[in-house]
């Protein structure tokens, strides 16, 4: 396997990108999958990084990306409760065919490194119930549960938020 930064509008990363959006929807029963709006300036570096893994024949099989977040700065931003130095997970995702080998992990931990370089403080990341995967892999990998709920889903009583110090 060979994990590369790529753009988040790769034309490998929107295809993997339409496949987690479908699984989205199929666990959670919700056609848009996944609402909340991103821009591929949020993983340029050093404010963000997209990965994309290939198989040996180049296959695209995952994806893993972090982004920039901060406390909200005034009426003109949107109050998610967000901390200043939070790096944020969002669209893990590894093809099903691919999983059990460890993919994930490995992204997630070049995402951690990648962020704590760039000065972020904490790793924040927002799933869901119907995700006991992603539940696993975070809890194992030494993520707790927030204190308190942040993101576009925060209100929404399946998502569960948890967070990991990168200091």
């Amino acid at each position: 396997m060979q994990i590369v930064p790529a753009d988040f509008d790769h034309p490998d990363a929107r295809k993997l990108n339409d496949l987690v959006l479908q699984e989205y929807a199929l666990r959670y029963g919700d056609p848009e999958g996944d609402a909340t709006p991103l821009d591929p300036m949020m993983f340029k570096p050093p404010r963000g990084l997209y990965l994309l893994a290939y198989d040996e024949e180049q296959r695209p099989v995952a994806t893993g990306a972090w982004r920039s977040m901060d406390a909200a700065r005034g009426p003109d931003e949107k109050d998610e409760n967000y901390a200043d130095g939070d790096g944020e997970i969002k669209r893990m995702f590894v093809v099903p065919e691919a999983r059990g080998q460890g993919l994930a992990r490995r992204i997630l931990t070049l995402l951690e490194r990648d962020a704590r370089e760039a000065g972020r403080t904490r790793m924040v990341l927002e799933t869901g119930m119907e995700q006991p995967e992603a539940i696993a892999l975070y809890t194992s990998a030494g993520y707790e549960p927030a204190p308190e709920k942040f993101g576009l889903y925060r209100f929404h009583e399946e998502s569960r938020c948890f967070v990991k110090p990168l200091r």
